[in-house]
């Protein structure tokens, strides 16, 4: 029996149901209708509950999932999703930058036009010539992938450039990135308590590298089972390169996202870039809901709205960092960026999430400026009364107060779990910020601390990796245990990226960064 996760209507309800409760809307009567006909809670971790129920009540739960969507949210005053809305609730929205010389296809323009709702697409980049097949972890396989984005590649004959200080950045950031996910990927969907006995059982706590199954005793590990797809390629004892992972995979589609459509995109482009190059199958909540609305003949932003209620999940915040990484000390632009990506799938305070973390990294990705003065432009992007920027706040303000990280983790948690779903954006952007200032911006004690917080874990210590990493400023800054078993090497189902070379995607990273003063 198949049981498609994250789409079955009657798991949907009692997400949806949670989710009026945390928006300010009153479903307490549908909520009771739902309970009155045999409906139960939604999964606490799965995406799918263990069998099929009747058809009656897969009926009933479709019609309540939309008799839900119009109930009044007494939150969307403070907590829009329209972006000039967002804009004008927050006063400190950071400027952006004077450009000597500035295309009449402005940045600016682009953005009014998308705002506006205009899905005419920016001019082409140069098309991307054929080209013989390479080895697929190779150099040559690399240089041939950046070389189609459109720009020029030096001959074989000739040595390779020396690489920008933005480049260095940047490649800390994409192994940054890697290792933070692959360290939080084997205690994914793992209670607190489980993460910590884990890490204690083998001496590895506080963490500070990987974890391991060598030396845990088997009543632990029956008790509390490593994430059954995770273990077998992100324990110590297993890491071979950078496994596939949704937090690596959609930078690579934004790479593609803008080499296509370049930093103009529209919500659309977005979502022509999925269908084109994103297995369904590498979709998990919002992003499922989204790609099976798109599939339905839904059109964006409905296919964020519609009977999807992970839409406030933490899946836009997964997909910020390539819009942060390519606006470097420009993070209105990095937001705005971020927005139109986010709203395909998200809305309130899932889109902040994203937008939060883009103007962060843009402004991370300077090399000039400290992590708390980072995460205070990511806040200048969300409204000020918005859920998440208190929860940001009271993460940043609880790190600052405690010395002991544990205990900041424990009043995080003692704030949300009850109220959150594990995967919300709320209690996560939290911890990330947490994490990020207790470590004063430290590399191996930021993810380290990211991680053993519990919640998205390996989400979590993607951000934070990507983040440190571009402070750190070179992956020669970054301890070897962390680097070294990527091997320089991604594996992915996005296009043509597999076995891709961090380098490489730094490079390409890079250049997407600088393309728009030659954008027609």
């Amino acid at each position: 029996m198949l049981r498609l996760t994250w789409v079955q209507p009657e798991d949907l309800i009692g997400h949806e149901l949670r989710q009026a409760t945390q928006d300010g809307r009153e479903p307490g009567r549908i909520a009771a209708r739902w309970r009155a006909a045999g409906g139960s809670e939604a999964p606490s971790c799965a995406g799918a509950s263990a069998g099929p129920v009747s058809r009656y009540l897969r009926l009933l739960a479709e019609d309540l999932l939309d008799e839900l969507a119009d109930l009044p949210s007494k939150l969307a005053d403070d907590e829009p999703t329209d972006l000039n809305q967002i804009r004008t609730l927050c006063p400190n929205w950071p400027a952006q930058p004077t450009h000597p010389t500035q295309p009449a296809d402005s940045r600016t323009a682009g953005a009014a036009r998308a705002d506006a709702g205009d899905t005419r697409q920016a001019p082409p980049w140069p098309a991307q010539p054929t080209r013989p097949a390479q080895p697929a972890g190779s150099r040559a396989a690399g240089a041939a992938r950046v070389g189609a984005g459109g720009t020029r590649q030096a001959p074989a004959s000739e040595p390779p450039p020396t690489p920008t200080p933005l480049q260095l950045r940047l490649e800390a950031a994409w192994l940054g990135r890697a290792a933070g996910c692959l360290l939080g990927k084997p205690v994914e969907k793992l209670p607190l308590t489980a993460i910590r006995q884990l890490a204690r059982s083998t001496g590895n706590w506080p963490l500070n590298t990987w974890f391991t199954a060598r030396g845990v005793p088997e009543e632990l590990t029956t008790a509390h089972p490593w994430n059954r797809r995770s273990a077998t390629t992100s324990l110590a004892e297993n890491i071979d390169g950078m496994p596939e992972d949704d937090d690596l995979n959609y930078p690579l589609l934004n790479l593609l996202l803008l080499q296509r459509h370049g930093p103009h995109f529209t919500t659309t482009d977005v979502a022509r870039i999925w269908l084109d190059e994103l297995p369904a199958g590498r979709t998990f909540t919002a992003e499922r809901i989204a790609y099976r609305n798109l599939l339905s003949g839904l059109e964006p932003p409905l296919t964020a709205r519609h009977r999807n209620p992970f839409r406030e999940w933490i899946g836009a915040l997964i997909r910020a960092d390539v819009h942060g990484w390519t606006n470097p000390g420009d993070p209105a632009t990095a937001a705005e960026q971020a927005y139109r990506d986010a709203t395909l799938t998200h809305t309130a305070n899932g889109v902040y999430a994203a937008m939060f973390t883009a103007a962060t990294i843009a402004r991370a990705a300077t090399g000039t400026h400290d992590i708390h003065t980072c995460l205070r432009t990511g806040l200048t992007v969300v409204p000020a009364r918005s859920r998440l920027a208190s929860a940001v706040r009271h993460g940043i303000q609880l790190a600052r107060s405690h010395s002991d990280f544990t205990v900041v983790v424990d009043e995080l948690h003692a704030t949300h779990a009850s109220t959150y779903h594990w995967v919300h954006a709320i209690p996560n952007t939290a911890l990330i910020a947490a994490a990020l200032t207790h470590a004063d911006g430290d590399f191996t004690g930021s993810i380290c601390r990211a991680v053993s917080g519990g919640w998205d874990t390996d989400s979590n210590g993607a951000t934070v990796g990507s983040i440190a990493g571009l402070l750190a400023g070179s992956p020669g800054a970054l301890p070897d245990r962390w680097t070294g078993p990527l091997k320089n090497r991604l594996a992915t189902s996005v296009a043509d990226f597999n076995g891709t070379g961090f380098d490489t995607l730094a490079q390409l990273t890079s250049s997407l960064t600088h393309m728009e003063s030659a954008h027609p």
